[in-house]
């Protein structure tokens, strides 16, 4: 991490785990652990927690994300939930282009994009995913597929828009699985997000991007992944749901 360029930042992606009751007593259990954290602390619950969340962190420094969003303002999208319902109630980050969002629901980079654009048109700041198969790095592709990613997903938006969006890097053969990229494999495909970031935009628009990593980072390894430059945080996936853990990796980002 360097924050003196850019902000740190841990956030839990609760995924479909905890209904508003035991996302109360998380919640309330996280909210100590983070207290007085030199990072910011997000965590992204399912949509019925969304209300439940927001007043539950009222006047702390935890912030509430969403898990998607779609990209109209309204219309026949059964299912789906908006950015103008997410602005209105107080939710201010929302991830984007999940690996499981890509694989199991139809995700493509064409709608992502669309929902990056909506998400920022409301105020909104996205955490845009990105990340490779293991064939794809078997195949010694994963250049090829994270700057296809990021030149798709963040098309036709200004640099001024992507300063305000993090990318958290998910290797996809890491989540879940137990397995971890080490903190070299992580720093050298956040170096190279960065550098086509400045390809794309300017240095100093790279500069200024928060990415993170979010391939099974945990208590026991996240100081080691925070250590390097170019890992600006962690979207956390089980070992948000854990208070104490996700205390462990938040103190590892302000310690670092």
């Amino acid at each position: 991490m360097n924050k003196t360029k850019r902000a740190a930042v841990i956030a839990g992606n609760w995924k479909m785990n905890k209904t508003p009751s035991e996302a109360k007593t998380l919640l309330e259990q996280i909210i100590p652990v983070a207290k007085g954290a030199d990072c910011e602390v997000i965590a992204c619950v399912p949509y019925v927690d969304l209300a439940v969340a927001i007043e539950t962190v009222k006047g702390t420094n935890v912030k509430i994300g969403a898990e998607n969003c779609h990209w109209a303002e309204s219309g026949a999208f059964t299912g789906e939930i908006s950015t103008g319902m997410l602005k209105e109630i107080g939710v201010e980050y929302v991830v984007l282009g999940h690996s499981e969002r890509r694989q199991y629901f139809g995700e493509t980079d064409e709608t992502v994009n669309k929902r990056t654009k909506a998400a920022l048109a409301a105020g909104l700041k996205p955490i845009v995913c990105v990340g490779e198969l293991l064939w794809e790095r078997e195949c010694n592709i994963t250049e090829e597929v994270i700057a296809r990613q990021i030149k798709l997903d963040l098309y036709d938006i200004s640099a001024e828009d992507a300063k305000k969006t993090i990318i958290a890097y998910e290797p996809v053969w890491a989540i879940g699985t137990g397995k971890t990229a080490t903190a070299d494999q992580a720093e050298e495909v956040c170096a190279f997000i960065r550098a086509q970031l400045a390809k794309q935009y300017d240095e100093q628009t790279a500069q200024a991007i928060t990415i993170q990593y979010g391939g099974s980072m945990n208590d026991a390894n996240a100081a080691e992944l925070l250590s390097k430059e170019n890992v600006d945080g962690g979207l956390i996936g089980g070992a948000s749901l854990v208070a104490e853990k996700f205390g462990a990796i938040i103190d590892a980002a302000t310690k670092g």
